[in-house]
C-alpha cells in the first residue's frame, strides 16, 4: 500500500482536496483532527499539557483551545513542547489506523509535512496551492479572525515556492471543478504506480 502525504498552507483548501480523494474511495487520515481528538480523549496527553500550561488549559474536561492557542502561538518553545506531546501520539494513532486499511493507497493530510522532513516517510507528496488573496478570503469566511492575523500566519509558514521544490505533485486549488479533475488525474497516476510497486 502506498502512502501519500498531502499538505498546503492556511486557506489553500487541503481539506477540500482530501474530501475529493475520500469521495473517489481513497481512505484519508487527517492528522490535525486526530490531534484534536487525542487532546480530548487521552488522559496521558491531558496530564502532560496541564503540567506545562496549567489547570486552565482544560475546562470541563475539554481542551481550552483559546487559552492553549494564546499561550503557544507566540512562544516557539511552548509550541515545540506541545507538538512533542501530540505528534508522537498522532504517529501511533496513524500506525494503528493504517494497519486497518486495505486500499491501493491512502492519503495522510497534515498542515506541516515538509518543514519537519515528514514527507520522506511517504511514497508521494502532494502540495495544495491557491493565490494568497484567495486563501485570505477563504479563512476570513471560515474563521473568526482578521486579515492581519491571517497574513501573520501565512508569513509564519513556509512559502509555496519553497514547498513546491519538495513536492511530487501540486494541485492548484482555485476552481472546484478543475480541482476535481486534478484529483481524478492524480488518482490514476498513483493507482498505476501502486500496481507497479
Amino acid at each position: 500500500m502506498l502512502k501519500v502525504g498531502l499538505t498546503g498552507g492556511i486557506g489553500s483548501g487541503k481539506t477540500t482536496i482530501s474530501k475529493m480523494f475520500k469521495e473517489i474511495g481513497v481512505p484519508v487520515y487527517i492528522a490535525d483532527e486526530a490531534g484534536k481528538e487525542l487532546m480530548e480523549t487521552s488522559a496521558e496527553i491531558r496530564k502532560k499539557i496541564v503540567e506545562f500550561l496549567g489547570e486552565e488549559s482544560y475546562k470541563d474536561g475539554k481542551p481550552n483551545r483559546p487559552f492553549i492557542a494564546s499561550k503557544v502561538f507566540n512562544d516557539k518553545e511552548l509550541l515545540e513542547k506541545l507538538n512533542s506531546i501530540i505528534h508522537p501520539a498522532v504517529a501511533d494513532h496513524f500506525k494503528n489506523w493504517l494497519s486497518n486499511q486495505s486500499s491501493a493507497y491512502i492519503v495522510y493530510e497534515a498542515a506541516i509535512l515538509f518543514e519537519k522532513g515528514s514527507h520522506e516517510n511517504f511514497d508521494f507528496s502532494i502540495l495544495v496551492t491557491a493565490p494568497k488573496e484567495t486563501r485570505i478570503e477563504r479563512v476570513l469566511k471560515r474563521d473568526d479572525t482578521t486579515r492581519e492575523q491571517i497574513e501573520a500566519r501565512i508569513n509564519n509558514q513556509w512559502s509555496d515556492e519553497k514547498k513546491i521544490k519538495l513536492a511530487d505533485f501540486v494541485i492548484k486549488n482555485e476552481e472546484i471543478e478543475d480541482s476535481k479533475r486534478q484529483v481524478v488525474h492524480l488518482n490514476e497516476i498513483i493507482l498505476k504506480s501502486a500496481k507497479n510497486s
